[in-house]
């Protein structure tokens, strides 16, 4: 017996979904009200359909896009900075290099600046090269709109994407030199490894104690990361893979509030620190969470 189409799709069309809201909760949710809207098509219509996966892609991205318009407020109005929620992902994520960079945090912070249709698009297209003709049947627009949509979300991405490539050894050997500094209180150590022009960008979402704005320049990053030890108590630093790439999970804070630490790196040095401690983002980095852009491959 087949295999529902639904099952077999669900990692892609998690993927969809993420990287439409950056927010890993929604989406699951985007995709449990596919599940539902998708076993209410009764067997004789679900049998007229000839690429169960296009549908399910459609049916996702529209939910995704209803969702990410009625949040557009909620993120307007929310309190400090706005990252996205941080995935536990396997090492081996990072081997699809283009959906790596897809679902990394410097990716998902250019693509909240882009409007919702805007993003769908760009998502939609240049990370699972969906045709135009199917992307304009999921969002209700023509083909030729869409082509617009498309080439003017690119021009903004492309202006703001990170442009160097940098191996997973390399990553995770600058991300240790960084741990190593900050858990050892050595300023100097730390300096050497941040960007002249490193940024800092702390989400705390009013709940947790977090800096509401960007840190700019390495001597008040180190300064700031360097103060770490004096209310660590017992804290942990972990070493994880968040978003395809090494990075840094803090627990047993005095403040009872976990931290995840992602990076940007360019050059063997740090030009971004994407701090997320508001708990309502932490609450997938149980488990592994499955990324995928083509179906997933079962055994027979």
């Amino acid at each position: 017996m087949a295999e529902d189409p639904f099952l077999t799709h669900r990692g892609l069309l998690f993927t969809v979904a993420y990287q439409m809201l950056g927010a890993a909760a929604e989406a699951e949710d985007v995709v449990q009200e596919t599940w539902i809207r998708w076993h209410g098509v009764d067997d004789a219509a679900r049998a007229e359909i000839r690429d169960p996966r296009a549908f399910l892609v459609r049916m996702t991205s529209r939910k995704a896009l209803d969702r990410l318009r009625a949040d557009s407020r909620r993120r307007e109005d929310y309190f400090g900075e706005w990252l996205p929620e941080p995935l536990l992902t396997a090492p081996d994520v990072a081997d699809d290099v283009a959906l790596a960079e897809s679902v990394s945090f410097a990716m998902l912070t250019v693509l909240e600046t882009l409007t919702p249709t805007e993003r769908a698009v760009f998502v939609l297209r240049e990370v699972f090269d969906l045709p135009y003709a199917e992307i304009a049947g999921a969002l209700d627009k023509s083909p030729a709109a869409v082509r617009q949509i498309g080439h003017r979300a690119r021009e903004h991405v492309a202006a703001r994407r990170p442009r160097v490539e940098v191996s997973a050894t390399e990553q995770r050997e600058v991300v240790d030199r960084f741990l190593a500094a900050v858990a050892g209180g050595d300023l100097t150590a730390l300096l050497d490894v941040l960007a002249p022009d490193v940024v800092l960008v702390a989400d705390g979402g009013g709940v947790a104690h977090a800096i509401s704005k960007p840190v700019l320049g390495a001597k008040k990053v180190a300064n700031l990361l360097g103060g770490f030890g004096r209310y660590a108590g017992h804290a942990s630093i972990r070493p994880v893979h968040l978003n395809a790439a090494p990075a840094a999970l803090v627990v047993d804070l005095d403040d009872g509030h976990d931290t995840a630490i992602t990076f940007d790196i360019d050059g063997g040095l740090i030009t971004g620190i994407f701090v997320v401690r508001n708990p309502d983002k932490l609450g997938g980095l149980g488990r592994e969470a499955t990324l995928t852009r083509a179906p997933v491959e079962r055994p027979s």
